[in-house]
Parts: C-alpha cells; sequence; structure tokens
C-alpha cells in the first residue's frame, strides 16, 4: 500500500524528525523555511528577455533552477528550444520551460527527481562524479520548494516488504579466522598500496601489517552471504584493479578464501521463542527529508556524501566549485563525514577566491560545521577549518584549544593573523570529544559570536563597525589543518557550509535541530501479534559512524488510518541484528506502554519513547538485517530468562600507599587564605582572577604521586597573588606582621617578625591538648624552613621592603609545608 500521510501527519512527522535527531534534542517546534532563498551565482552566461513568470512559482523555479541549469556548461547545450527534450531550460518563455520542467521534479521529495535520476545514472554531469551533480540538483529544487512554499520535508510512509526473521552469520569479534585464510591474500597482494606502512598508503587499509586493522578495513568489503559478491573480489574480477596475474584467476582465489572465512564461521539461529517483528535493512527504509534548515546564503557545502577517498566535493552548486583534495592520512566515515587523522582536506587557491568574493560583498558570513573532535587536548589552536596564507596570517579560522573553540577572523581592528582571537569561556567547557553543531558567525552590526549545539557559547561586540577590507584573495580553504601543515586538528568533520550572511538566533537553532547525516524510517510489521491490519513499530534510522546504527524516536502506528478497538500493550522492547539481539545499546528494554482509541492518534501515531540506541553495525548498512523483539505484544509474550550477575571480584591489593597526601585546588587557596588572614568571602579580586585562571593545573586528587611541576607553577602564581594582595592592604598586613615597620628595611634582626607569623598561618588549628602548634612527622621542621628563609633574606638586602615580605610570603605558601599533608 502507498499511502500519503494526511498533511496534518505530514507536519508532525517532520517537527518529530527534526526534534530528535543525533539524540541532540531539539525545539519541537514545527520549522518554517525562509521564502526569500536564491541559490544563484548570477552568471550563467544566460540572458532571460522573455515574458514575465507568471506566477511565484514560476519565479522560484526560475531563481533557483533555470538561473543555475540555462548555462552552456550545464543543460543549456541541449533542453533548450529546438534542442532535446525536455525543453525545461529554454529561453524564450520562462512559463513554458517552466511547464516542462514540472514533470521532471518531485518538490516533495527532491532526490526522487527524475531530472536527479538521470544526472545521478551519468547523464552530462558536469563532475567527475554523477552524484555529485545529482546532489547539486537536489539543492537547487529544494531551495525552488522552500521558495515556492511547497514542502520538501514530506515523509511519505509506504509499506515495506515482508522479510521473515531469518538464521544468518555474523562477523567474529576477533581476526582468528580472518588471519588464516583472507589476510594472507590480502597481505600478500595489496599491502604495496593499501597499508600504512606502504609509499602510498591508499586507503582502506585491507594488506596492514596489523592483522587487526586489515580485518577492521576488510570487513565492510566482504560478504558471506555471497562471498562472489564480495567487494573484494568485484573489485578484481570485474573492475580489473591490481590483478597480481591473471583477473579471472585472482578474483577466484579471492572468493575462495572469503568463502572459506564465511564456512568457518557458524550459523545464527535465531530464537524460536522469541516474539519478532518482521525484518528490514536500511535499503528497505524510507529516506527521513532533511530539509528544515537555513541554506539561503550558502557559498560552499561538504556534506561527504561522496565515498572518494581523494576529494571532498563542494556540492554548494555555486561556482566556482571549491572541491577539496584530501591529503595524507584521511578516512571516509560512514554515514557520511571525514576523519582527520594526519592529513587535511584542502581547496586551490583560485576556487577559494570566491569566498572573498562573495563574503566581501557582504562584509559578513558564518562558518556552520558538524564536528567529532578527538580529544580535548588539541592545542595550537588546532585548525578546523581554515581560509589562510599560514601559520602567522589567515582570512579567518574556527579551531580548537583544548575545551574550547576559537574564532579567528582578519578584520579593520584585529590583526593579519585574525587575533586578537574570540574563544569560548574556559570554565565551561562547551567543546567535547562528542557530535556537535558550532557555527562561527561575523558580521559589523553584531560583531563576532560562537554558538555550539544551539547556545550561544562566546560573543564580541568589540568588534563592531570594523569590516573585511584587508581579506586576501591569494588564500586557501583547508579542513583539518593549516595550509602549511603546522597546525595539525584531528577528528571527524561530518558537515561544512560556508554561508555569505550571518545565521540568526533562530537560524542555529534550526539548522541544530535538522541534524546531520541521512537517515531513513524503518517499519517494523507487527500485525501479526495484534489485532489492527498494517500495523507497524517505526523507526528513525541512521549510520552513526563506521562501527554504529543510532535508532531513535520510535513510535507506533497503522497505516489503515484505524484507530484500535482495544489495547495494545507493548513491554521489553529490543533491537535485533542479523538473528541475534544486540548485545549493547539496549534503551528499550524496560518500554511499558498501552495504546488504545484514548491515546492515539491516526494522523500521527503513537511515539513509544524519546530515548536513543546506539548499535554495533555488523556486516555494514547494505546487508545488515534488523528485527524488533518484545517480551510482549498484543496477545504474543516471551519469557526472559536473566543470567544470574557474575560473583563479585576479590578486591584488589592497591599496595602500600604513601602516608604522604596533596591538598588539592580548594584545600590549597582555602590553606593559603587562612596563612595571609584573606577573607574567603570577598576575595580582592586580583586573587580571585588568578585563582580561576590556575584552578585547573592544580592538584585534584591528594595522591602524592599524581604531583607535576604544573602544580608547583600553579602554586607560586596563586601564592603571589595572595602575598601581593596582603602587602598591598596596609590595615590587614599590620594584623599579620605585628610589630614590623613596613618603613624600614628587612633584616636579619627583624625577618622573625614576618617569618613566624606566616608559619603559624600555615599551622593553625593543628595544636596539641596545650595549645602548641603540632609538626606533622613528614613535613618539614619549622627551624629548618626558617634557614632557608632567612637566606632568602640575604639575598634579596637589595630589595625593597615591600619586595622582600611578597617574597618571604609567597616562598612559605609556596613551600612543601603547605602543600604536603
Amino acid at each position: 500500500m502507498n499511502l500519503l500521510i494526511s498533511p496534518l501527519k505530514k507536519l508532525l512527522l517532520v517537527a518529530s524528525v527534526l526534534g530528535v535527531v543525533a539524540c541532540s534534542g531539539g525545539s519541537g517546534q514545527e520549522v518554517q523555511q525562509n521564502d526569500d532563498f536564491t541559490r544563484n551565482d548570477g552568471d550563467n552566461g544566460i540572458s532571460y528577455n522573455g515574458p514575465a513568470p507568471s506566477t511565484e512559482d514560476v519565479q522560484a523555479f526560475k531563481l533557483n533552477l533555470w538561473d543555475n541549469l540555462a548555462g552552456e556548461n550545464r543543460c543549456g547545450s541541449c533542453h533548450i528550444l529546438g534542442g532535446t527534450s525536455p525543453e525545461f531550460v529554454r529561453a524564450d518563455d520562462i512559463n513554458l520551460a517552466y511547464g516542462s520542467a514540472n514533470p521532471l521534479v518531485d518538490l516533495e521529495i527532491p532526490a526522487n527527481s527524475r531530472i536527479v535520476q538521470k544526472v545521478a545514472s551519468g547523464h552530462n554531469c558536469w563532475s567527475s562524479d554523477p552524484a555529485v551533480c545529482a546532489d547539486i540538483i537536489t539543492n537547487y529544487i529544494e531551495a525552488w520548494a522552500n521558495t515556492s512554499g511547497a514542502s520538501s520535508n514530506v515523509i511519505v510512509l509506504t509499506a515495506p516488504p515482508e522479510y521473515e526473521v531469518t538464521d544468518s552469520k555474523s562477523f567474529p569479534g576477533d581476526s582468528g579466522t580472518f588471519a588464516t585464510t583472507v589476510y594472507p591474500v590480502v597481505e600478500e597482494y595489496c599491502s604495496s598500496c593499501h597499508s600504512e606502512d606502504s609509499a602510498l598508503q591508499q586507503q582502506p587499509f585491507i594488506g596492514s601489517s596489523d592483522v587487526d586493522v586489515a580485518y577492521d578495513a576488510s570487513r565492510s568489503r566482504i560478504n558471506m552471504d555471497d562471498p562472489g559478491a564480495s567487494r573484494l573480489v568485484t573489485r578484481l574480477g570485474s573492475e580489473f584493479h591490481n590483478c597480481w596475474t591473471s583477473c579471472d584467476t585472482n578474483s577466484a582465489e579471492m572468493e575462495n578464501a572469503i568463502a572459506a572465512f564465511a564456512n568457518a564461521i557458524p550459523i545464527t539461529e535465531v530464537d524460536p521463542d522469541l516474539v519478532v517483528s518482521r525484518a528490514l535493512g536500511l535499503p528497505d527504509g524510507i529516506v527521513a527529508a532533511s530539509g528544515g534548515r537555513v541554506e539561503n546564503n550558502i557559498v560552499a557545502l561538504y556534506e561527504f556524501k561522496n565515498s572518494s577517498l581523494q576529494t571532498a566535493f563542494d556540492t554548494s552548486g555555486v561556482d566556482p566549485a571549491l572541491d577539496l583534495n584530501l591529503t595524507g592520512n584521511v578516512q571516509r566515515v560512514g554515514g557520511w563525514g571525514i576523519r582527520i587523522n594526519n592529513g587535511k582536506a584542502q581547496g586551490s587557491t583560485s576556487s577559494s577566491e570566491k569566498l572573498y568574493d562573495l563574503i566581501r560583498a557582504t562584509g559578513e558570513y558564518s562558518i556552520e560545521a558538524w564536528v567529532v573532535p578527538d580529544n580535548v587536548a588539541q592545542d595550537g589552536p588546532a585548525r578546523i577549518v581554515t581560509y589562510s596564507g599560514g601559520s602567522e596570517i589567515r582570512n579567518f579560522t574556527l579551531g580548537q584549544t583544548l575545551y574550547n573553540y576559537n574564532f579567528m577572523n582578519r578584520s579593520s581592528v584585529t590583526d593579519g593573523n585574525g587575533m586578537p582571537m574570540l574563544s569560548t569561556p574556559d570554565a565551561d567547557e562547551v567543546l567535547q570529544a562528542t557530535l556537535q553543531h558550532v557555527i562561527a558567525s561575523y558580521n559589523p552590526i553584531s560583531g563576532m559570536s560562537v554558538y555550539v549545539n544551539g547556545e550561544l557559547a562566546a560573543q564580541d561586540d568589540t568588534v563592531v563597525g570594523s569590516n573585511l577590507n584587508d581579506w586576501d584573495d591569494t588564500f586557501a580553504l583547508a579542513v583539518g589543518n593549516e595550509v602549511d601543515d603546522q597546525y595539525l586538528w584531528q577528528g571527524v568533520v561530518r558537515f561544512l557550509a560556508i554561508h555569505n550572511r550571518t545565521l540568526t538566533a533562530d537560524d542555529v537553532t534550526m539548522n541544530f535541530d535538522a541534524g546531520v547525516g541521512e537517515k531513513f524510517f524503518l517499519l517494523f510489521g507487527v500485525s501479526h501479534h495484534i489485532n489492527l491490519p498494517e500495523s507497524y513499530i517505526v523507526f528513525q534510522v541512521e549510520q552513526f559512524d563506521s562501527y554504529s546504527y543510532l535508532f531513535s524516536n520510535p513510535f507506533f502506528i497503522s497505516l489503515g488510518d484505524t484507530a484500535p478497538t482495544e489495547d495494545i500493550v507493548i513491554e521489553g522492547m529490543r533491537i535485533g541484528v542479523n538473528g541475534r539481539e544486540a548485545a549493547i545499546g539496549q534503551s528499550y528494554a524496560n518500554l511499558n506502554v498501552t495504546i488504545n482509541s484514548s491515546n492515539y492518534n491516526a494522523d500521527v501515531g503513537m511515539p513509544l519513547s524519546q530515548l536513543g540506541a546506539v548499535i554495533e553495525l555488523d556486516k555494514g548498512p547494505d546487508l545488515d538485517q534488523f528485527f524488533i523483539s518484545f517480551d510482549s505484544i498484543g496477545g504474543s509474550s516471551y519469557t526472559r530468562s536473566m543470567a544470574a550477575p557474575p560473583a563479585a571480584p576479590e578486591p584488589a591489593d592497591l599496595g602500600e600507599q604513601s602516608l604522604v597526601g596533596l591538598r588539592h585546588f580548594a584545600e590549597i587557596n582555602a590553606t593559603i587564605a587562612q596563612m595571609t588572614q584573606t577573607p574567603m568571602e570577598g576575595l580582592p579580586t586580583s586573587v580571585s582572577d588568578v585563582f580561576e585562571v590556575v584552578k585547573q593545573q592544580l592538584p585534584t586528587v591528594e595522591n602524592v604521586d599524581t604531583f607535576l611541576a604544573a602544580h608547583q607553577a600553579g602554586v607560586m602564581q596563586l601564592s603571589v597573588a595572595y602575598c601581593t594582595a596582603l602587602v598591598n592592604d596596609s590595615s590587614r598586613r599590620s594584623n599579620v606582621f605585628d610589630g614590623f615597620n613596613f618603613g624600614g628595611d628587612v633584616t636579619a634582626a627583624n625577618a622573625d617578625l614576618i617569618i613566624e607569623p606566616l608559619l603559624e598561618g600555615l599551622s593553625a588549628g593543628e595544636v596539641d591538648v596545650q595549645g602548641t602548634p603540632t609538626v606533622l612527622t613528614t613535613q618539614p621542621i619549622p627551624d629548618a624552613v626558617k634557614a632557608h628563609l632567612y637566606s632568602l633574606v640575604a639575598d634579596m638586602s637589595t630589595a625593597n621592603t615591600d619586595t622582600t615580605v611578597i617574597a618571604l610570603c609567597a616562598a612559605t605558601a609556596g613551600s612543601a609545608v603547605m602543600i604536603l599533608q
């Protein structure tokens, strides 16, 4: 059954899709499109002088599709008046061109348009890859749909094929069987190129000297159910790729090796007692429209859909295409993206010049990216995205320093290196090693800003009123490193767009809610368990990375648009892959819902959960088969036996522990405050500012084995700040150093008036029963400390009094007497 959902149903489904993308949350509000979208570079070489567009929709067609395809370097060499039919870019009458174009486009699902499919099959693509041309035309049609008011986000739920859950084979968790079957072939004949140790270093590293690396790279290229269809086989037999003797013989050798590997793997038999849905694979899913984004002014766009290991294509459709060359160790990531390990993606200076031209024309821009930093230890700043000429000169850069995003923008009030840069606050630690949406923006009205996951993280209005007149048109756009390779950034980039207008706060929220990557709706049939025809449990599913899938937003629906006449109880829902329940990631195991006529909406179904589940990838997105199992659904139930928890292990013997410990950062701060008689409430600004800066480098645990030189440096900075504030406060210093004359010098005769109060301040509160201060045997004795301080007095005989007192105070506060406890 093919069913177009009612308008309300479409709208609510779209809103639900955009609200739970990548488990990132969202507003859940209806997504509205800007109605002034035009993506036209204005230089197609065609001058239109025919009749005016008869409707707004014809005008939208002209601005977004005709203007971009009418040039002779696109479709204007054939599909014109008197040329090849259909004449959808004819230049005599835009209304007639519109009539010819309409049968070729699907405004609800632009990717399904006939014109897109035609180009995707290789018909007159102007790029080296037909998929790139298809993506560009899809974007043009989406722009048309959004401008004209048509919805390109409509989800059309279609009854899927009915597959039974079948026995299957799954890849072993270790490489043992692979090492004795397939690996000897790929290691001998493929390692000269497909290895990280080879001079060429061609990915995938199926010939790696590390068998585990080779196994990981080969899995997605092995078909255990049909060895002859494996990519490792067809690459030799059909594409004649680097055969070592005869391609027919070599492909047969590879097929036999894969068959031997597959035959050694036992079949996973489906538990006959399980209560299961029908089975589906990702290819059986319905593409979830990825609209809802603000893309009006994108001038460079990278969705990383293509699998090329040489090029990341610019699919903005704005000429010239700013394609990026992948060099070094850069990998493709499943679910669209590239991983920067030790390389970069860089465009040419000539194609990068369009950024100079188009951004300077508006005087504003936004950099938008979905990224996954590898860690929070990268410094430099490490370059995520940069438009620059080297390490010390740039137009803009989005980078990372530890937990911070950095935004460097060259303007009339910053230098040629974009300094001072805008950074997210240290204390907020907004940058994390997880999927994040980050937008860096500049305009002369509001200044610079950085948004992370839809929230404003940093802003600088000191650049208001500046301009970009000093930008340089000879720079190049690069991703993952500086153009001179000096500031490597490591992580995954899943989306990158350069806008030549600033995204507003509402735009940022909309684009964050839209999410990233290719998503599908999988409709798992459950009608055989309940008394409601055409019933399905629907999940939004996407390949999350090269190793897993993300299942989210499950809901129950009947395509028959009928409400249940009796209660439908669903308990204990789990996700299965290739005949077995997934070992981990079962977020819905405790689900317990009842669906009935009072809570079921025939237009939108019944939401089941707002959780997401990450499920391990097995054979790959083209071959993995999923199903849903239930503890109970309708009249069917499964009694699940829970394995007894393992016995608690014997407590580990930690060995001898030191009796000496460190004061941690808060104790250090409190101890120095006590020593200098500085009230903790209302600390002087000069002290509190220093503490906020250095507290992250002070000890966080009391284990003395964790002590570092950086800890001592932080303690000394804090000590100097406290002691300086004390000496500068004449009232407080007279109380602490009672009897000392700050109008005279510090000498051996009066030094104890400084030293004694400091040492007593450190031991305050630690007294014996007679009230005498105690000394821990593991700490330096006071007389030994005094000897060093007397020596310091002698060394500073030429210094002024205040400086000498500050030095004595800081040396005491920063000593082992304070740090150890």
